[in-house]
């Protein structure tokens, strides 16, 4: 039991490092610092979007629209945040 809970949080940490690159790399290609129309920049953009969107869609849809400002990322990370701090509180309980 504790190598599925230990595995879990290791995904939730590859998630949230995929969240965290999508955003960074989004305000590259947002403020012109890195060029779509690069084949590798392009193509590493089109597999964090195929990556991310899942978990954004849903959210944008209950999210107020602000605009230019996507919250989805920052409230997928904080969901991942509160999944992590459940496993590490209540993870030592499912095993006895």
């Amino acid at each position: 039991m504790l190598a599925i809970l230990n595995t879990l949080v290791f995904v939730l940490n590859i998630v949230w490092w995929i969240v965290v690159v999508s955003a960074i790399l989004s305000w590259l290609l947002a403020f012109n610092i890195l060029d779509y129309r690069n084949n590798f920049v392009r193509t590493v953009a089109d597999a964090l979007y195929r990556l991310t969107e899942p978990m954004y869609r849903p959210l944008r849809r209950v999210l107020p629209n602000l605009g230019g400002i996507d919250l989805s990322p920052l409230v997928v990370l904080v969901i991942i945040f509160f999944l992590q701090q459940l496993i590490y509180q209540y993870g030592p309980y499912l095993l006895r």
